[in-house]
């Protein structure tokens, strides 16, 4: 390669355009063995949305399982949740799956239409089902039923469903089994079929505050005894439950009852022993029902994921031994076993997301990792301008550390002049009870390649790191979030990785939150910022309502309402737009209903006359994070151009924003 050039930071040319790094790409998930074969679910923007079913077999053929229109999606919590099984170990033994049009279960074989297994609901798509078991000529799973067009009224039971459809013209025929909970998962059946088992909770718990792990023993008719609790309880959250495929009174249990997601063992005796107690999560907050970060094999042996800010596979041995699978991935996901092998989703630091299949039981005793279906884009085009990021602390005011990902500057073709510090962009992930992942990031190297830094904070509230760092955000969102952002923004300029003057901020959803909530309260250190669909109003998002799943989330965020009345005032981006002074660009959907544009419209209006340069940029047909190419295009090329006027340099190739200092009014 040829001797770098020297340029400034924010004029580096970069094959990563706003295009390459907006360009859409399948999201791989809900992994299953079905015999030989894998299957997964692979949603492909470019065909709408549609989430394919997609089987590999042993040969290397990689098909759909079904062709347009069927879309393999299941809309429960809004979140979604594990969408199909297989009904046995051969192909040809069928599968059921929830259409992601109307929601309604079907049955079909490969090379089959599928038929209807549930009735046609009143409203459309109001009866969504999710994490399927069969038992016998029935299939298990969860049930949530809108009584309302907006999913504000929801109800949700287990219910089984007549493989042969006579439900789907008859509702009777659907079997109710148990409603414990306001909100639950699917069954889970112990392997002699007599006991199930489920995790449930109620408002105004988030399924990572409290959560029940609920037993009933099986009948002789097929329907369920009285349920008790086994696990969970007040201020513990179990994320999965698995029974020992060879021990059918054995349930394994993903409980933080100790601060962290480890993984407890329940005996028949109802005794419980944590299998490998670490200060390490080894699984996340439930954000999607039938979720699995852990998998039971027949010798005692689980396949698991761990680690503080990122998972990584490894063989959990019946004495507690813990042996890491040798492999470049850092982040798995949607687990699968046929009880010699697991395979799953995985990505890295270098590498995109992809379906993997690792066999640890090869003739030389190292396992084999077949990627069996890689990134749909990009490849490995642009490996040598992604930055290498890496995973730092730093302190906050209180001493208490903040996790960050960090990501300097880096182009293969460039070098900045002798003693320049970079601008740098503070990143704040949405959620908030999420966490980022240090893996590819093509938005990111659009930044990074062109001599901007990034640094992805994980502040106080983000998962990935103990109960007690989840629980700092409690009552504080707007507080903790905005002082942790601050801090490892002048941690950087502290070890003189960052220009003190070139400090943004930029987020969406949450992160916008963070990010608009951040130019109010520091306007000494931010000087600009990119801010995405944001909450900015909590005290009308209390009031307007929002889906089910979350109605209650701002009880934990910030206070139960109205109690805290006086805390989401003080807290509300909107109620302190007058005190900021930085630059920034608003980017917003206007079929937004999570975060309405009328939030946008109402903070602008209230900027200080005249003296706050900004844009806003609304996108037609655009909901809550953005779906369309050309979108996200447009709306890199407005940050770019912004972070640009404010930090002193000219992006070449990049159309000029204009920045406006008239109120919207």
């Amino acid at each position: 390669m040829a001797t770098p050039r020297t340029a400034a930071h924010g004029t580096w040319t970069s094959p990563i355009g706003a295009a390459e790094a907006a360009a859409a790409e399948a999201r791989v998930e809900w992994v299953g063995f079905v015999g030989d074969q894998v299957w997964w679910t692979e949603t492909r923007p470019w065909e709408g949305g549609r989430s394919a079913l997609v089987a590999r077999t042993p040969d290397g053929d990689v098909h759909d399982v079904l062709g347009p229109p069927w879309s393999v999606r299941s809309r429960v919590i809004e979140y979604g949740g594990r969408p199909w099984l297989a009904l046995g170990a051969d192909p040809s033994d069928g599968f059921v799956l929830t259409h992601g049009e109307d929601q309604r279960v079907y049955r079909a074989e490969p090379g089959t239409e599928p038929v209807p297994l549930t009735p046609r609901p009143g409203i459309p798509a109001g009866a969504r089902y999710a994490d399927f078991a069969r038992v016998g000529e029935e299939v298990w799973c969860l049930r949530e039923t809108l009584a309302d067009e907006a999913g504000t009224r929801v109800h949700r039971d287990m219910v089984a469903l007549p493989l042969d459809g006579a439900a789907a013209k008859d509702p009777e025929a659907v079997r109710i089994l148990a409603a414990s909970h306001h909100f639950m998962t699917g069954p889970k059946v112990s392997p002699d079929g007599l006991r199930v088992a489920w995790i449930g909770w109620d408002h105004p718990d988030m399924p990572w505050d409290t959560t029940d792990v609920m037993c009933a023993p099986v009948r002789p008719d097929g329907t369920l005894g009285p349920a008790r609790r086994v696990a969970g309880g007040p201020g513990v959250s179990v994320g999965q439950v698995e029974w020992a495929p060879d021990r059918p009174d054995v349930l394994y249990v993903l409980s933080d009852s100790e601060g962290w997601w480890n993984i407890h063992e329940i005996g028949p005796e109802g005794g419980t022993r944590n299998l490998c107690p670490r200060a390490e999560e080894f699984g996340e907050p439930l954000w999607r029902i039938g979720a699995r970060w852990f998998l039971p094999v027949d010798d005692g042996r689980l396949f698991v994921v761990h680690g503080t800010g990122d998972r990584r596979l490894a063989v959990l041995e019946r004495d507690g031994t813990l042996r890491d699978v040798p492999a470049p991935h850092t982040e798995w996901a949607a687990l699968a076993t046929d009880g010699r092998r697991v395979a799953g989703t995985a990505a890295g630091p270098r590498l995109r997301s992809s379906v993997v299949l690792v066999d640890l039981d090869t003739p030389t005793g190292e396992p084999r990792l077949d990627v069996l279906r890689g990134a749909a884009t990009h490849g490995d085009a642009y490996a040598d301008w992604l930055p290498h990021g890496r995973h730092e602390v730093f302190r906050n005011a209180d001493g208490e550390d903040v996790h960050a990902f960090v990501y300097l500057p880096h182009n293969p073709g460039f070098t900045a002049p002798e003693g320049e510090l970079p601008p740098f962009l503070v990143q704040a992930h949405g959620g908030p009870t999420t966490r980022s992942q240090l893996v590819v990031n093509h938005e990111i190297a659009y930044f990074t390649s062109r001599g901007i830094g990034v640094v992805d904070v994980q502040y106080g509230g983000s998962t990935g790191f103990g109960r007690p760092y989840r629980e700092r955000l409690r009552g504080k969102w707007g507080v903790v979030d905005v002082a942790d952002c601050a801090a490892v923004a002048r941690g950087l300029i502290a070890r003189g990785l960052a220009d003190p003057a070139r400090i943004g901020v930029r987020g969406g959803s949450a992160g916008g939150w963070t990010a608009a909530a951040s130019l109010a309260a520091e306007p000494e250190l931010y000087r600009v910022a990119g801010i995405y669909y944001p909450l900015l109003d909590p005290e009308e998002w209390r009031d307007r309502g929002t889906h089910d799943f979350e109605s209650r989330y701002l009880d934990s965020l910030i206070g139960p309402w109205p109690e805290a009345a006086d805390r989401y005032a003080e807290v509300s981006p909107l109620r302190r737009a007058d005190r900021v002074r930085a630059p920034f660009v608003v980017l917003q959907g206007l079929d937004d209903t999570v975060c309405p544009p009328r939030q946008t419209e109402r903070f602008l209006a209230r900027l200080r006359d005249g003296d706050v340069p900004h844009a806003y940029l609304a996108f037609a047909d655009e909901r809550h994070g953005f779906r369309k190419a050309e979108t996200v295009t447009a709306c890199l090329h407005a940050e770019l151009s912004a972070y640009g006027q404010v930090f002193g340099f000219e992006p070449p190739g990049v159309p000029r924003l204009e920045l406006s200092v008239r109120p919207l009014g």
